[in-house]
């Protein structure tokens, strides 16, 4: 690792754990403060001497709470990413706090500073952070703190990657050489630049190349303290989660098609089944209104029901049908128009979907309900049984599941949602190839703190009307 990044992530220690004191101070000031005071009186006074005593020691816990969320990582997250991981080893500390409170008993401790040292704890530390990341980034744009590297290969990926490298200096790398072919004079010329110090590493971006020049090019950065890198072929580039495991002293590749398997399973359906229930209570009055103002305003079922007069399927988890349950918005014995009368309409000829532009089916109230996605909400339900998710890849009827490529198959990796990427990146003013695309980064990136985002997100998109869908 650049000796440049390993500053900046020694940075953080000292950086948090002023950021604690400052934040344990500021809870002693507000809670001293004459105005304070008068509104709430203290039961007993806690001397500063003693108070900066026991702020010390439960920094330096805290410190460690950092470094077991991974808050020390070598490794530079998204900013979002590290505000999840802050939030929860803030938390953490505090029930630490809290706990010690509990067993030694002290009840005349101050709830007060307990409580507001957690908030302002992780706006204090995630200021200073941003303002060390604002830093970095701005020695980076100077081209400061820079790798210099050499980039191998003459195919498009090598002119791409060695032209972001040039407009984005935040990446760290600068190019100081492309080679476009390996031979005698490339490889004399690199040890030329290598002992110049001009160089720090090798990027190897051709996938072609052959085993042997490859394996003289890292035996050569190997050889020079060269950092190394590579860009995966086509087959190891199709999987981005692998777990290696050996049979009989035989390294076996498993392929990992999201991190839902194992505990993030039953991490995202606990989250699921909690956050549904709440949202079913506090949502119900608006639900129970929407029933009502379906039943009285058009004939019909309240939710929607094909032609046929029954519940319609849509497609689910490892391409399992289920009974769908949408407030209707339609006309009822409207909803197969949709393939024939209706199907000149059609304005998402880009991939299977079907939609529909200023749809004759719907009714005035279905028109209301659907451009604040009211009609959505009776998907709680489906959450809370456990056929679809909060968040996830939205779900399809089976007839437009029967027309997917065979890599569009890949969003049938887990259950449905309500929400998920492409609803908050445009909803319908996505291409199919696009929300696919936005679907299988979110099913290799999963985490609950992802699901947080896209849930926080959501009213934003909903409120903004942005690619409203027209049809069911």
């Amino acid at each position: 690792m650049r000796r440049f990044d390993l500053t900046f992530t020694a940075l953080h220690v000292p950086l948090d754990f002023f950021a604690l004191l400052a934040a344990a101070f500021t809870a002693y000031a507000l809670r001293t403060s004459s105005a304070f005071q008068g509104i709430l009186p203290m039961l007993q006074g806690i001397p500063f001497r003693e108070y900066l005593t026991i702020v010390l020691l439960f920094s330096g816990i805290w410190i460690i709470l950092f470094a077991m969320a991974g808050l020390y990582s070598t490794t530079f997250r998204r900013a979002w990413n590290e505000l999840g991981r802050l939030i929860l080893a803030c938390t953490a500390g505090t029930m630490v706090v809290i706990a010690t409170i509990f067993f030694r008993r002290e009840v005349t401790t101050s709830r007060f500073l307990v409580l507001a040292i957690w908030p302002i704890a992780i706006v204090y530390v995630w200021f200073f952070r941003l303002l060390l990341r604002f830093f970095r980034r701005a020695l980076l744009r100077a081209h400061l703190g820079h790798q210099h590297i050499v980039v191998i290969g003459q195919d498009k990926t090598a002119l791409d990657i060695a032209n972001l490298y040039k407009t984005e200096p935040v990446l760290g790398y600068t190019v100081i050489k492309t080679f476009k072919n390996w031979n005698a004079s490339s490889f004399d010329e690199l040890k030329r630049l290598t002992e110049r110090h001009k160089i720090d590493g090798v990027l190897l971006a051709d996938p072609a190349i052959s085993k042997e020049q490859a394996l003289e090019i890292i035996a050569f950065a190997e050889a020079q303290h060269l950092t190394f890198r590579y860009i995966a072929d086509l087959f190891a580039a199709h999987f981005t989660r692998i777990d290696v495991s050996t049979v009989g002293g035989i390294p076996v590749i498993e392929v990992k098609r999201t991190p839902l398997d194992g505990w993030g399973r039953i991490a995202k359906r606990l989250f699921d089944l909690v956050t549904s229930g709440i949202l079913i209570i506090i949502f119900s009055p608006i639900m129970l209104l929407t029933m009502i103002a379906v039943k009285c305003t058009s004939r019909g079922p309240v939710f929607f029901h094909l032609d046929d007069d029954k519940l319609p399927l849509r497609v689910g988890e490892t391409g399992q049908p289920f009974k769908y349950l949408k407030f209707r918005s339609m006309y009822p014995h409207t909803h197969m128009q949709r393939y024939k009368e209706l199907a000149h309409l059609d304005f998402r000829n880009d991939g299977p979907l079907v939609k529909i532009k200023d749809d004759p089916r719907i009714t005035p109230v279905g028109r209301f309900i659907r451009k604040w996605s009211i009609d959505e909400l009776s998907e709680l339900l489906l959450v809370f049984s456990g056929r679809m998710s909060l968040v996830g890849p939205r779900p399809h009827y089976p007839e437009e599941v029967a027309k997917y490529k065979p890599h569009h198959r890949r969003v049938l990796a887990i259950k449905p949602g309500i929400t998920g990427m492409a609803q908050i990146s445009g909803r319908s003013d996505l291409n199919f190839e696009e929300e696919v695309r936005l679907d299988m980064w979110y099913i290799e990136n999963w985490s609950l703190w992802l699901d947080l985002y896209i849930l926080l997100k959501t009213p934003f998109a909903v409120l903004s009307h942005r690619g409203v869908e027209e049809g069911v």
